[in-house]
């Protein structure tokens, strides 16, 4: 029986300030994020850096220095080796350690010859997924190491998975009456280029909503309203709207909860920018509840969705 391993894949982020500038300058050195020539990425990447580097160790600083996503993706990846002590397990980020390089490396040391690539993205998007098995290809071939590889490109339409969202849409509003709350499902913003090149994720995000509010009815959770909304706009070009901005200046009711449906674990975009920036701007504007639901994370409910999700490919 072929040797077998999990290899959970993720955008990473700094687990010190150290780490900062070397996560955003391996995400805006990666082709996929800024698409255009090398040498112009160099220039335009190192510039988003100068300018950015500041504000995010501030940001950082507010989160305790590091990126929340280390805890979640290390509590996943432990509590799915224990369920599945037959097949590796192991977890490695984009842009920050531990690299997809090193990890293989140490996998063609123990002789694994079947590799399930699963990202943590559940929407397929160029910028995230794809990015991914770029970066695991890359590192195979300079390995000069030939697995069989197996993909997972997307999970948002799996019904475990959109479960574990409404577990924690349930913990979220906790004893507050749903009627009285509008619910946005915030996602990561895009540029509308990317989609008009035949990007699918804002059709799976839009496929997702539809999804969860049906399970929402069904489970008899009723919502005054329900949107959808972007974050995290970058730069001058044209991105997915509504914003989350300007979502919250449209709504009259001055009650929301947001769930961050493009994330499955807690980021500084969803304990920083979420849950501090767009907490203290609703309350310029006026909200009297501003509520941010926790990702899935390392839940039960998800972590039994994600061995269904691999067992089907099997």
């Amino acid at each position: 029986m072929p040797k077998k391993a999990i290899l959970l894949l993720n955008m990473g982020g700094p687990k010190n300030k150290e780490e900062v500038e070397l996560f955003l300058k391996n995400m805006f050195n990666d082709p996929r994020i800024l698409t255009m020539p090398s040498f112009m990425r160099k220039i335009v990447g190192s510039m988003i850096v100068n300018f950015r580097k500041e504000e995010a160790l501030n940001n950082y600083k507010a989160l305790g220095g590091k990126s929340p996503i280390i805890k979640h993706m290390e509590n996943l990846t432990k509590k799915l080796s224990s369920l599945l002590p037959e097949i590796e397990i192991k977890y490695a980020m984009r842009y920050t350690p531990p690299f997809a390089f090193e990890i293989l490396e140490k996998m063609k040391e123990k002789n694994i010859e079947e590799i399930i690539l699963f990202p943590l993205y559940p929407h397929f998007s160029t910028t995230t997924t794809a990015s991914s098995f770029d970066d695991v290809e890359a590192s195979l071939r300079k390995l000069n190491y030939q697995p069989k590889i197996k993909k997972i490109t997307s999970f948002y339409d799996h019904i475990g998975y959109n479960l574990s969202i409404i577990e924690k849409i349930k913990e979220a509003i906790k004893e507050e009456n749903p009627k009285e709350f509008d619910l946005i499902f915030s996602a990561h913003g895009l540029p509308q280029k990317m989609i008009e090149q035949g990007d699918p994720y804002q059709n799976q995000i839009e496929s997702n909503v539809a999804i969860l509010k049906n399970l929402l009815k069904e489970s008899g959770i009723n919502f005054k309203n329900i949107h959808l909304a972007y974050q995290s706009k970058v730069g001058p070009l044209k991105w997915l709207s509504p914003s989350l901005e300007e979502k919250l200046k449209e709504i009259e009711n001055k009650k929301v909860l947001i769930y961050p449906i493009s994330f499955t674990l807690d980021n500084s975009e969803t304990d920083y920018e979420l849950s501090i920036e767009y907490k203290k701007l609703a309350k310029d504007m006026g909200f009297e509840k501003f509520i941010v639901s926790k990702c899935v994370n390392d839940s039960d409910l998800f972590v039994k969705s994600l061995i269904s999700i691999y067992k089907e490919i099997e």
